[in-house]
């Protein structure tokens, strides 16, 4: 496996486009598209929350019922979500449109919103756009960024990563874009992220994958605790690598099970460290639990204390916060018998050890804490298993952020 340039547009046959459509921005891109040219089977996870917005009820439909998908249309500003029945029928007249011009069924085209909860989507804009879109897409860099620019809010860059391996002889690659800055907690975050790759593999290989690798990845990050409306994650496939098809328990299956995560691991990252207001990423690894389950809890709940968190802001290494997040985790564990560590490449500093804050250095533990990139590392001394969980620190410019946000 390799990085290579590029995003959403790496795989062959993936066109996209990003466009100014005056959804309710302005001087932005503010509407994508991800087109295929061949059909391709999807699989995907959606936010936990009971409020469901209307894409996403839309896209969960199409994702479990129709044979094929072939295309994106992705929306900024307006969430479309709490818009009930409406709502709804706007996302179905978004894909009629979409559907007329690119000669596709309608149940082939998936639905894409985030923005400010309440609000219907303006549709004339929403369909002059759409047709500026499939005139505009195109399989190049520029047209997979320009799409990776159009799907931000309060995001302050885009989001966008491709690799490639050699399956069967055959270049795979796997692409994708992302957004999410704020409104991000575990069991889905408050994200749009879609991976696209020309592999040849069944939608229920591709489900198995998808389903698996979303706990290590997407729903072990954190920016503030909120759960959103909208979180949609998407996986397509369009098979036009023409490698032998990936079957489980192969090693070709290992393998794009490894690029996969890759993919997912730096976009998931990418969202936590972009987090609204933050200046620096937060990594927390749990080792040695005892069970897979309560190292998620336990790295979970580090990276999603606010105290913690607020902490890291002021460069204070407050072992304390990181100790009570690890209790009120739901894992067990004997705080007597354990390790804390700061650690920034080769520098590993020990700073609770067995029941008792050890003799650290306070000015060499703000400095690590003061590095764009925290890393945090729990030592269970209780089995084999390990977790690693994605945040970023509590700042002032969170609470300004989302002050204003309608405004």
């Amino acid at each position: 496996m390799k990085i290579i340039p590029g995003g959403i547009t790496a795989p062959i046959g993936f066109e996209a486009a990003g466009i100014e459509a005056g959804i309710k921005y302005e001087n932005r891109k503010d509407m994508a598209i991800i087109y295929s040219e061949k059909p391709c089977v999807a699989a995907g996870t959606f936010t936990s929350n009971v409020v469901k917005a209307a894409p996403v009820q839309w896209d969960r439909k199409l994702i479990e019922e129709s044979p094929f998908v072939q295309a994106v249309i992705v929306n900024t500003g307006i969430a479309n979500a709490a818009t009930g029945r409406d709502g709804y029928d706007c996302c179905a007249q978004t894909a009629e449109e979409a559907s007329k011009l690119l000669s596709l069924p309608q149940e082939a085209v998936l639905i894409g919103s985030t923005g400010v909860i309440g609000p219907l989507l303006p549709m004339d804009r929403i369909r002059a756009g759409v047709a500026r879109l499939v005139r505009e897409k195109a399989h190049c860099e520029k047209n997979g960024s320009d799409a990776a620019q159009a799907i931000m809010t309060t995001d302050t860059h885009p989001k966008e990563f491709a690799v490639s391996l050699e399956i069967g002889g055959k270049t795979v690659t796997i692409g994708a874009i992302s957004k999410g800055s704020g409104m991000i907690h575990p069991n889905m975050c408050t994200m749009l992220s879609f991976v696209a790759t020309d592999a040849v593999i069944s939608k229920e290989t591709l489900t198995k994958l998808v389903k698996a690798d979303v706990k290590d990845t997407y729903n072990m990050i954190s920016v503030d605790g909120d759960t959103s409306t909208n979180d949609t994650f998407v996986v397509m496939a369009n098979g036009m690598a023409e490698n032998p098809e990936i079957l489980p328990g192969t090693p070709e299956y290992a393998a794009f099970a490894q690029a996969l995560h890759a993919v997912n691991e730096h976009q998931a990252k990418a969202l936590a460290g972009d987090g609204e207001g933050s200046t620096a990423l937060v990594e927390c690894t749990v080792r040695n639990a005892d069970t897979k389950e309560n190292a998620r809890l336990l790295a979970r709940a580090v990276i999603s204390s606010s105290l913690t968190k607020a902490a890291i802001f002021g460069h204070d290494a407050n072992w304390g916060r990181i100790l009570c997040a690890l209790g009120y985790s739901g894992a067990s564990f004997d705080p007597e018998n354990m390790e804390l560590f700061f650690e920034d490449g080769g520098t590993k500093m020990l700073i609770y050890q067995d029941g008792h804050g050890t003799d650290y250095s306070e000015e060499e533990a703000s400095l690590l804490l003061s590095k764009p990139e925290v890393r945090i590392v729990a030592d269970m001394k209780m089995g084999s298993e390990q977790a690693t969980a994605w945040g970023c620190d509590l700042t002032y410019d969170y609470v300004r952020i989302n002050g204003d946000y309608r405004s």
